[in-house]
């Protein structure tokens, strides 16, 4: 293990939290249980005709996510929860610990996908989505759930997995159009 990210981990711990945080950050995290806040929302943007192509993109970028982030990766990788070196810390966590492993964060690679694809699509609908992620993707820290790199490289693929559904929905989209003029 990276004792490096523990120290980080550790400096949070010892320097950031406070009674305020300790009840928000709980909250926060719960937004990006299972994803069901951002698949909720690409629902919503799907059965609105003008955000249809954005919600279809959001709803691409979380199925890439969950194979290849949840379902490869933290298979692959293994990684223990940071938690799970020290049984004191286990026993004060503010959320109950986890059963599966730890890298990626599956909470910020969701809230990341998604953001990315509203902020590449609707900077309105963006920026907010992007703060939001970014408290999500920090909740997984300030809670003691991952390591710095777990929430570092879930940014990198979020937005990796957003561009990508991006590009496979428009593709899609041109397909079915010729197919349509062909006819």
């Amino acid at each position: 293990m990276n004792l490096f990210e523990l120290k980080i981990l550790d400096f949070i711990k010892e320097h950031l939290t406070c009674g305020f945080l300790d009840f928000l950050m709980p909250l926060i995290t719960k937004l990006g249980d299972g994803g069901i806040f951002w698949i909720i929302a690409a629902l919503v943007l799907l059965i609105t005709e003008k955000y249809r192509k954005v919600g279809a993109m959001m709803g691409v970028a979380l199925v890439l996510g969950l194979i290849f982030g949840n379902g490869i990766l933290k298979n692959a990788v293994g990684r223990i929860r940071p938690y799970d070196l020290n049984p004191e810390i286990k026993d004060m966590l503010l959320i109950e610990a986890l059963s599966d492993k730890s890298f990626p964060s599956g909470h910020t690679l969701a809230s990341f996908e998604s953001a990315v694809v509203l902020l590449i699509n609707n900077k309105r609908l963006g920026i907010p989505a992007i703060v939001l992620a970014s408290l999500i993707a920090f909740s997984r820290l300030y809670l003691y759930v991952h390591y710095p790199t777990d929430v570092l490289a879930s940014i990198f693929l979020g937005t990796a997995f957003a561009f990508l559904a991006k590009y496979i929905v428009e593709k899609a989209i041109k397909i079915y159009s010729q197919k349509r003029l062909s006819k």
